[in-house]
């Protein structure tokens, strides 16, 4: 049963991004104090209008920030997390996911904080595929060790009006008069972002979600070329999927890299060799009391609004 928390402080760490505003809003419509720790506070002004939320410039790897920041806290959200990192030898996922980790965890308890909410990552796993998975994996164990209360949130494909994944299939179909496309047959659950904002919430909310990993999938499974075919038919851009062998696909990777804002690179491409949905059983969205939402309604209705560019 879903029992409400007194008014509280929550510390975010990276509040500022796609998910992080999310939980952002639905902490503040609910009341709670929010304190968003960014290196870049002048880009997120915006975030000042939400009454309870107070951005604090600070840098996430610097152990005193952290303290500060959390030192009117009770709880923090771990939301640090990247796609994909400047170079290929997995330093800078280890960077961003272990070591903000590490750093966090410290500062709780160093601050007297004992309740903890990491997002990580479904098919985290410190032999996973890539070093996306490995990271997330490793940063998942110490958590797991830590004394802490902790929650962990294991969320499929995320997918929302300002994602990066649906949105940037709607730009290549609108550019590409044929689409090539690696790891066509893997399967995912895509799971909307505000789902996952109300796990974190239902995290904090429920007492029996302390030292539970929640997996976090989408009511539907889909093979990634069929995300592409619907994306292609819910903006009016269908266009022919080309499926890659793992040889062109593993080359289509490399080349990537070195587009601007690496769309798409080798790591990318050793993520998706896993399939990412859910265990059967594992506990997930409505174990937290949340009714999955669908993907088509939803990117219909955000695409039909023309929030694409």
């Amino acid at each position: 049963m879903q029992t409400r928390l007194p008014r509280r402080t929550i510390c975010l760490l990276g509040g500022t991004g796609f998910i992080g505003r999310h939980v952002a809003g639905r902490l503040v419509a609910l009341g709670h104090d929010v304190t968003v720790l960014t290196r870049a506070r002048d880009r997120h002004k915006d975030m000042l209008v939400l009454p309870t939320a107070r951005l604090l410039q600070g840098d996430p790897y610097s152990a005193t920030e952290l303290v500060s920041a959390m030192r009117r806290a009770d709880s923090v959200v771990n939301l640090i997390g990247i796609a994909n990192e400047r170079g290929r030898d997995g330093r800078g996922f280890h960077r961003a996911h272990v070591e903000c980790t590490e750093k966090a965890l410290a500062a709780c308890r160093d601050a007297g904080i004992r309740r903890f909410i990491q997002m990580s990552a479904l098919r985290a796993d410190p032999a996973g595929s890539s070093h996306y998975l490995r990271s997330k994996g490793v940063a998942e164990e110490h958590v797991r060790e830590s004394d802490l209360d902790w929650t962990i949130l294991q969320p499929s494909i995320v997918f929302g009006r300002e994602d990066d994944f649906i949105n940037r299939f709607v730009r290549l179909l609108r550019r590409l008069p044929v689409l090539p496309l690696a790891k066509a047959n893997t399967r995912l659950a895509p799971v909307f972002v505000g789902d996952v904002a109300a796990a974190v919430v239902r995290s904090l909310e429920e007492p029996g979600a302390s030292h539970q990993t929640f997996q976090l999938c989408g009511p539907q499974v889909y093979s990634l070329r069929e995300i592409v075919r619907l994306i292609g038919r819910l903006a009016g851009k269908e266009r022919p999927v080309l499926r890659l062998s793992p040889t062109l696909g593993k080359i289509q990777a490399r080349l990537m890299e070195f587009f601007p804002g690496k769309p798409f690179s080798s790591d990318n491409f050793l993520t998706l060799s896993t399939h990412n949905i859910c265990d059967s059983g594992a506990p997930g969205l409505t174990d937290l009391g949340i009714v999955p939402t669908h993907l088509e309604p939803e990117v219909s209705r955000y695409l039909r609004i023309g929030t694409v560019d």
